[in-house]
Order: structure tokens, then sequence, then C-alpha cells
């Protein structure tokens, strides 16, 4: 208690423990008074702020909430995401921009500006959308690659709009998967214990140096300290083709199906490279599963020469490659297996609920 009250005394007077006074040019700075760490946080978030953005959306209704008299057809969102060009091009996450009839950003330094939509895909949840504006601060991707579990990581966004709210952590794990909300299993997620709230979704994660490691996209409701990022690998890759041709193009062969594991003695039999694969529970009418010959009951376990254990390994392997070309789709009919010839298509739209 003693040491407690000298202590206050020293810090309230500025005397030395010989009696004298400190002089005010002895004083430290402000700067002086910033370890490692703080000075990290503080320069990397003064070099991405000014890129941060806030983002406002009009979403229009569709479905049978769009015919109810008593319901409003617009629905309001908001989100926030960053400049990465200098020509105004902004990534944020598809579930803040996604069917929205109006998008209105707001920058750092206050300014307002209408967006339009460059392109958008649910399956990694991201968008890129763009403002025409003069003199824009942009944010570089960086290198999701040379993450390691532990570093520094800071996050960036607009939680219930707090404009431009820091908060820091670190990398918790690396390689985790998340469901999109088009129920496809986004890879490479970096998870954090950066905390997120709610506007967050689409804002920048960065490194210790200000570059932009992931995309923050979500929080688990109830959990501390359990947040989620889009790698900046794949960020860039989404982001390329989203700006080239508004869309991702992925194969599709028009089947529901569920993962299922496989009867021993028919993996024995067969000498099975996979112990599970996709049963077929409805093939659409006039797909390129029908065509092919595929029937309900039938379990897929390869495409090519390329293994198929679950419905995860089937949406990774129908990429844009395979789009218009004959490949071998291997499957498991009653106790039989049969190779059967199939054409993939582009993958349709899916109309919103």
């Amino acid at each position: 208690m003693i040491m407690e009250t000298l202590f206050q005394t020293i810090s309230t007077y500025g005397i030395k423990s010989d009696g004298s006074r400190i002089s005010e040019a002895s004083l430290p700075g402000d700067e002086a008074l910033l370890d490692a760490y703080s000075k990290a946080v503080v320069s990397a978030s003064e070099k991405v702020i000014p890129s941060v953005v806030n983002i406002n959306v009009r979403q229009l209704l569709n479905g049978r909430q769009a015919d109810h008299p008593r319901i409003s057809q617009q629905k309001m969102g908001s989100g926030s995401g960053f400049i990465f060009t200098p020509d105004g091009f902004i990534l944020t996450n598809s579930h803040v921009v996604h069917n929205a009839g109006q998008i209105d950003v707001t920058l750092s330094d206050g300014r307002h500006f209408s967006a339009v939509m460059i392109g958008d895909d649910p399956d990694t949840d991201l968008a890129v959308i763009r403002i025409q504006a003069p003199d824009l601060a942009y944010a570089r991707l960086g290198d999701s690659q040379s993450i390691r579990v532990g570093q520094l990581v800071i996050a960036i966004g607009n939680p219930y709009g707090f404009q431009c709210t820091v908060t820091a952590g670190v990398v918790s794990a690396l390689g985790r998967s998340l469901r999109s909300r088009s129920d496809r299993l986004i890879d490479s997620i970096i998870q954090t214990d950066a905390a997120l709230n709610p506007g967050n979704s689409g804002g920048p994660l960065i490194s210790s140096r200000g570059e932009v490691i992931g995309v923050n996209t979500a929080i688990i409701q109830g959990a501390q300290g359990l947040c989620f990022a889009i790698a900046a690998d794949t960020v860039k890759f989404v982001a390329t083709r989203l700006i080239k041709d508004g869309k991702i193009r992925r194969g599709y062969i028009g089947v529901a199906g569920q993962s299922i594991f496989l009867h021993r003695r028919l993996v024995l039999f067969h000498n099975l490279p996979v112990e599970s694969g996709v049963l077929t529970i409805a093939v659409e009418n006039n797909s390129p599963a029908q065509r092919a010959g595929l029937l309900e009951g039938d379990v897929i376990i390869g495409i090519d020469d390329q293994s198929v254990e679950s419905v995860d390994d089937l949406h990774k392997l129908l990429t844009e490659n395979r789009i218009g070309v004959k490949s071998q789709l291997t499957i498991i009919r009653r106790s039989e297996k049969f190779v059967l010839e199939i054409v993939p298509e582009e993958s349709k739209v899916r109309p919103d609920e």
C-alpha cells in the first residue's frame, strides 16, 4: 500500500528517487511508451483503415415473401468491405450484397458513393463491387501461404455500424473448412480470435505488415474467440474471375446426393480405393447425369482417375475445366461396378427462395 502511494506521488508530481523534480524534457513521448506489439497494431491499422468502407444495401425480396402485402419489399442490411485496387474495386462478402437492389458505400474519410455489382459468388461467400471516385486509398492482398499459427492479426470493420473498428488477436488455426450459405464447403479458412461482430463481415484481416491475408466472414454465435476469414489466396483467385466474368464457372451434372459408407465386402470385392461415396437420391430431367444413364440409388465413387468419397469431393472435382469435356463417372449399382461417360455442363444459377 505504501509503495503504491509512493508510485502515485512520483507519477503525479514528477519526483525522482533523490527528491529532485523530473524536467518535462526528460519525460518520454507517446511513441516511446508504445511497446513493439502496440507499434505493430498502430502501424498496420493506419496503413489499411483508409481503404476500409462501410456498405449499406437494400435487398429485394424474392419468393413467397415478395407477394405478401404486409411485408416490405425491401430489406436493409450493412457490412464491411475494402478497396483493393486504385480504380475502385471493393471486396466484401457475398451475403452482404447478394440480391441487393441498391448498394451505398461510405469511405473512411466520410465520402458517400453508389456502388455497382461486378460479381458475386455465394459458394465462397465473396463478392466484388465498384465505385467511381478519385483519390482512393487501397489495401494490398498478401500471401496467405506464409501465415503461421500464433502470429499477430488485426481485423478492421464496422461492427454494429461503428466505423473502422480495430480488433487484434492471433491466428488460432489454419486450413479450416466452413459451409457457405449455398451449402458448399469453403476450404483454407483462417481461424482467429480477433473479435468479430455483426457488421464486420467483408472487412479485411491483416498482418502486422498491413497486408490483407483474409476476408472476415463468420463467427460462431454464443462462442468466444471463434472467428473465421477466407484466405487471401482464395480471395485473389475468386476476385480475378469475378472481375473478368462476373461469376465463377463450375461444372454441373444434375444430381441430388448424400455421402454414405460402402459395405466392407463391396470395397474388398472390387478392390476400391474408397470406403464411401455419393448416393444418388434424385436425377434432374434432361441433365448430364440423366443423359449418361445415372439412376437413383447409384453410388458415385470417382470421376476420371480421381476418387469421390463425399458430396464435397464431387463439388471440388466439378471445376470449370470439366465443363463440356467428356469424363468417366465410376459408380456402384447394386453390387456391380460401372463406368459411365458424362459431359458436365456449366452450373445453373440457383434462384433465391
